[in-house]
């Protein structure tokens, strides 16, 4: 759905996308990190495919493969670290608990705190109505929750530091996801990725904060 939405997104706005190859693509990663799978092979099938769907188009673009492979990359293969995560034994459950606890309550509080609080645009070209103080909440929410994690499920797993270091990762990194895929929303000149969800727009946008955030947790934890 997000990889669906993504290219959605970009032909609503004008911009060279191949939709079918962006979802099967983006849908064959994703399945690699759900299901298991080869990755090499996908990687280099679904290039492969790109490549020769733009071969048989009537008009031929570099700027079209290179969103394709970029959408089936950001919208599907990132996203997906949920599930490797997930696999991360013996605590995966409660990983996949923390990250989500850890963004939602990070996007509740950056909301709140940036409505009531917010006086210093974060970045005025991508997202308007973020401020650093809305950041702020959000990044120390995200340390609280993670530290709150490390004192119940996850006191074998991790200790206060390397809670308290996550909780920092994905106050960070979860915020920039949001910022990244307002870049791609704004670059098609579209506000919201979709309306399956009412009043909060598409898939794409609900899960648009563990883009960059779901890899910089797995990779984390896996090499703590």
């Amino acid at each position: 759905m997000c990889c669906y939405e993504y290219a959605l997104m970009l032909r609503l706005g004008g911009r060279p996308v191949q939709l079918v190859p962006t979802i099967v693509f983006g849908g064959a990663l994703a399945a690699c990190a759900s299901l298991g799978g080869p990755l090499p092979l996908v990687l280099a099938g679904g290039s492969a495919l790109v490549v020769l769907f733009e071969m048989g188009a009537k008009t031929h673009s570099l700027d079209r493969v290179a969103l394709t492979i970029f959408g089936a990359l950001f919208a599907g293969w990132l996203p997906a670290h949920l599930a490797l995560i997930r696999d991360l034994r013996p605590h995966g459950e409660a990983f996949a608990f923390l990250t989500f606890a850890a963004v939602w309550t990070m996007d509740t509080a950056a909301y709140f705190a940036g409505r009531g609080l917010g006086r210093n645009a974060l970045a005025p070209v991508l997202s308007p109505k973020k401020t650093w103080e809305g950041a702020a909440a959000g990044f120390a929410a995200a340390v609280v929750v993670a530290l709150i994690f490390q004192k119940t499920s996850l006191r074998e797993a991790l200790t206060p530091l390397q809670a308290g270091l996550i909780g920092a990762l994905i106050g960070v990194a979860g915020q920039a996801s949001d910022l990244a895929e307002s870049m791609v929303k704004r670059d098609a000149g579209i506000k919201d990725s979709g309306a399956l969800l009412p009043g909060h727009g598409g898939v794409f946008d609900r899960f648009d904060s563990y883009i960059l955030c779901a890899p910089a947790v797995y990779y984390a934890l896996s090499f703590r």
